[in-house]
C-alpha cells in the first residue's frame, strides 16, 4: 500500500472522468487508487526518473489500459510531459486545458531501497551509486570522490542536518585517496566510526546516505523547479498534493505553498498542518514514519466561472 493512501485519495478527491498527474509514480500504487477512483473515463499521467520503477508501473497499471500514460522523466519537466499528455500546442495562443490534480511523492521508493545493486541502502553490500536514473550522470561515489572536503561537508549538514558532517566528509576523502571506499558497507562503516555511534533512534549512516542521494540526484533543484511548473497546470478546483519525507523538503514544499496561498495568488490551502501518518501505519510500514503531505487547491473565479490553467 502506498505512503499515506487514504489521506492522498481523501485530499486529491478524485471524481470520474477527471484527469491527474502522478509526477513520481514508482510502482503505481498512488496511481492505482487515483484511476480506480477516477472510473470509466479518467486519465492519468505517471512520471519517474526510475526505468525500473516504470517497468513495474506498466505492469501494475496495465488493467487501465489507455486511460493511463507512463513516460520517463524527471518531475521538473512536469509542464512539457503536461502539454503532452493533454495535447496543447506550442505556440497555439490560446487557453490550454488544465489537469484536475497533480502529485509529487518525494521519497525514495521501496523498489530501490531493496535492490542492493542500486546503492540506496547501507543495510545492504552494494555498488556506491545512488542514481534515480541509471542512464546517466555520476554516481554517488564519482560525486564523493570529485567534490571537495569543504564542499561535500556542507552538502551532508545542508541536505541533512547531519551535525557530523565535517568529521565524516574528511574520512569519505581519506578513504577515497587510500581507495578504501568501494561499497555501500565500506560508507556505511566509515560513517559508523566518524561519528562514533552505530545506532541511536536511527542508524549512523541514515542522514549521511540522505544526503548523498539528493545530491546525486540533485532533489531539491528538481522539487524547485517542479513547485515552480506544477500549480500552473491545474484548473479552477483543482489540487496539488505533495508528500515529502524530511524537514528540509518539507520546508521547501510548505515555503511554497505558503507563497501561492497569500491573497491573489489563486490557491487556498487544504491542510494548514502536514498531515501525518497514522500509527497503524507507521506500524505495518516504518519507512511511512517520515512523511508529510501537503495539499492546496486553485480557486475558482470570484464571478462563479472556471478559469483556465494558466499558458504553459
Amino acid at each position: 500500500m502506498p505512503v499515506l493512501a487514504a489521506e492522498v485519495l481523501r485530499l486529491l478527491a478524485p471524481k470520474p472522468g477527471e484527469a491527474f498527474i502522478d509526477a513520481t509514480v514508482g510502482a503505481g500504487g498512488h496511481a492505482a487508487l487515483i484511476l480506480r477512483a477516477t472510473a470509466p473515463d479518467g486519465r492519468l499521467l505517471g512520471l519517474d526518473r526510475d526505468a525500473e520503477a516504470l517497468a513495474v508501473a506498466r505492469r501494475r497499471l496495465a488493467e487501465f489500459g489507455a486511460r493511463v500514460t507512463l513516460a520517463h522523466g524527471e518531475f521538473r519537466d512536469v509542464a512539457i510531459r503536461a502539454r503532452e499528455f493533454l495535447g496543447g500546442e506550442e505556440g497555439s495562443g490560446a487557453a490550454r486545458p488544465g489537469v484536475d490534480g497533480v502529485l509529487a511523492d518525494l521519497g525514495v521508493s521501496s523498489l530501490q531501497l531493496d535492490a542492493p545493486e542500486r546503492g540506496f541502502s547501507f543495510r545492504a553490500e552494494g555498488p556506491i551509486d545512488m542514481r534515480m536514473d541509471r542512464s546517466r550522470g555520476p554516481t554517488a561515489g564519482e560525486v564523493i570522490a570529485a567534490m571537495a572536503e569543504r564542499d561535500l561537508a556542507d552538502a551532508i549538514h545542508d541536505l541533512s542536518d547531519e551535525r557530523h558532517a565535517r568529521r565524516i566528509a574528511r574520512s569519505l576523502k581519506a578513504a577515497v585517496s587510500a581507495k578504501a571506499l568501494k561499497s555501500t558497507r565500506d560508507l556505511a562503516d566509515l560513517i559508523v566510526r566518524a561519528t562514533g555511534y552505530a545506532h541511536g533512534r536511527a542508524h549512523a549512516a541514515t542522514r549521511t546516505f540522505q544526503a548523498l542521494r539528493m545530491l546525486v540526484n540533485d532533489e531539491t533543484g528538481n522539487l524547485a523547479l517542479f513547485l515552480d511548473a506544477a500549480p500552473g497546470l491545474l484548473r479552477a478546483g483543482g489540487r496539488l498534493a505533495v508528500i515529502a519525507f524530511h524537514s528540509g523538503e518539507d520546508r521547501v514544499v510548505k515555503a511554497a505553498f505558503r507563497r501561492l496561498t497569500e491573497p491573489g495568488a489563486g490557491f487556498d490551502a487544504l491542510t494548514r498542518k502536514p498531515v501525518r501518518p497514522t500509527t497503524e501505519e507507521t506500524t505495518a510500514n516504518p519507512r511511512a514514519r517520515g512523511a508529510r503531505l501537503r495539499t492546496i487547491v486553485r480557486r475558482e473565479a470570484e464571478d462563479g466561472e472556471t478559469p483556465a490553467a494558466e499558458e504553459w
